[in-house]
Order: C-alpha cells, then sequence, then structure tokens
C-alpha cells in the first residue's frame, strides 16, 4: 500500500464531486501535477476548504489513490488571493500563469521543482503588481509579469525562443522576423512563411523580461508607444507556448491589452 506524504502545492483547478466533495487539481513541487478527492470540503464546517483555493500556497497531506488521491491535511503556507482577486488584470494574469504551469508540468506525478518555484514567484509579484493610477510607471504591470514567467518557464521546459540570433543558421542579430515553428528570431534567409516582423523593440524587450532585466524596462516604460511594443511581445510568447505545447491556453485569452499593461500608448 502507497504511504501518505507531505508536499507543498499550489491549486491549479477544482471540480465539484457529489454534495460535498471536490476533485482538486494541485501543481505540487515534488510530485507535480496531482489529483485528489477533498473530502467534505464544500460543507461550512470543512476543516481545510478555504485553504484548498487558488492562489494559495499550501502545505498538503495526501493518501495516493489508484486513479485519485485523497487530501488529508492542508496548511495554508501563505496567500496571494486577495490582491489578485479584487485586481481584473491581476486575477486574468494569474490565471494564465496557472494554466500554463498546468500544460508545462507534463504527466501526473512527474516533479517540476523548477517550473513550481517560477510559479510562485510570478503569482507573490502579481499580488504587488502595477495595475495604473500612479504617477511613475515602473514596468511591473500584470502583462509584463505574465510575459516574463511564459518566456521563464518555456526555457524551463526547454523551448526557450532565440531573441537575439537566429534560431536556424545561428547568424547574429537582432532579426526583423520571428517564428515559433523555426524557434524564434530568424534572419532574411531562415525566415519561413508566415514568420511575424515585430519591431526589434520588441524582441529586446522580450530578452529583458526573461532574463529579469527590469532596470531596463523601467527605463522605457513610461516612454509613448511601449504598450503596444509589451503587447506584441505578450503576443509573441503566448504564439510560441501554444506552438510548442500543440494546444491553446484558455486563460490567456481573457488577458486584454487595455490592462495588461499600462503606460503611454
Amino acid at each position: 500500500m502507497a504511504e501518505s506524504y507531505r508536499d507543498r502545492a499550489i491549486v491549479v483547478k477544482r471540480h465539484d464531486l457529489g454534495e460535498a466533495d471536490r476533485i482538486i487539481v494541485l501543481f505540487t513541487r515534488g510530485h507535480g501535477i496531482v489529483r485528489a478527492v477533498a473530502k467534505g470540503v464544500r460543507r461550512a464546517k470543512s476543516r481545510f476548504g478555504s485553504r484548498l483555493a487558488p492562489f494559495v500556497d499550501v502545505d498538503v497531506q495526501i493518501h495516493p489513490g489508484r486513479n485519485l488521491g485523497t487530501i488529508t491535511g492542508a496548511d495554508a503556507m501563505r496567500t496571494w488571493a486577495a490582491p489578485i482577486v479584487d485586481d481584473y488584470a491581476r486575477y486574468t494574469c494569474a490565471c494564465g500563469v496557472l494554466e500554463t504551469a498546468e500544460r508545462l508540468a507534463g504527466e501526473e506525478g512527474t516533479p517540476s521543482p523548477g517550473l513550481w518555484d517560477l510559479t510562485v514567484e510570478a503569482l507573490e509579484a502579481l499580488a504587488h503588481s502595477e495595475t495604473g493610477g500612479g504617477e511613475r510607471i515602473t514596468g511591473r504591470t500584470p502583462g509584463l509579469l505574465l510575459t516574463a514567467y511564459l518566456l521563464k518557464a518555456m526555457a524551463e521546459a526547454g523551448w526557450a525562443p532565440s531573441l537575439f540570433d537566429c534560431a536556424q543558421c545561428g547568424k547574429p542579430g537582432p532579426h526583423k522576423a520571428f517564428a515559433p515553428s523555426a524557434g524564434g528570431a530568424v534572419c532574411v534567409e531562415c525566415r519561413p512563411p508566415g514568420a511575424a516582423t515585430p519591431p526589434t523593440d520588441v524582441l529586446r524587450l522580450m530578452w529583458w523580461l526573461a532574463h529579469d532585466r527590469w532596470d531596463y524596462v523601467e527605463a522605457v516604460a513610461g516612454h509613448r508607444g511601449f504598450r503596444p511594443l509589451a503587447a506584441q511581445a505578450r503576443g509573441l510568447a503566448t504564439a510560441h507556448l501554444q506552438f510548442h505545447l500543440g494546444r491553446r491556453v484558455s486563460a490567456l485569452t481573457f488577458v486584454d491589452a487595455r490592462w495588461g499593461e499600462e503606460g503611454p500608448s
């Protein structure tokens, strides 16, 4: 008989089961994606109902089962729920982070601690992100944080797009074409039909975000014309991710460019 284990986890999805139970899809640090039943969690007097919610870092006790495990204990370690749920931009971007993490984590039971750490860092950053209204824009808006997460998560999965040298022949950049099917930035000779032709500033911004160069982002975030560059960067990152996944990440379609990036248009 398999033994129970404890692990740190983030709730990715929840599905009601019967009258009082719920199936919880967890992204755990040491066991990857785990599906488990939380019995009686929908009752008002549940011992850990509120802890098994999205945007909460929880320490869980899980008893493995043939198809589904059973959650026998849960302790909240930290929560980002209030600041994320109360803001549309933060919420939609955070949902994009969680669904991306689930897709990139791969098969159930496969550990991905690096991706888990990136996901926790992204939720922490989103909970404290700027959503407009301030006089000074520093660049750490929900949309840019999401783009940074997508790029770093793809690098963790081995799918990082080339953003400077040609992804096909290695010719030094910068280049003026980007194609997910070719691996990212491509030169004129290697450019496939249908490749996007973003300004080089877009690929430069993506490189900054992928490498946490927020000092450079902050220096240009308040400039006129920055918002469309940021929107294009997220669009290219999303296209690259979905090409390599072979499927759409539904939550990313709800990230509205009007809310995802702030600054002069």
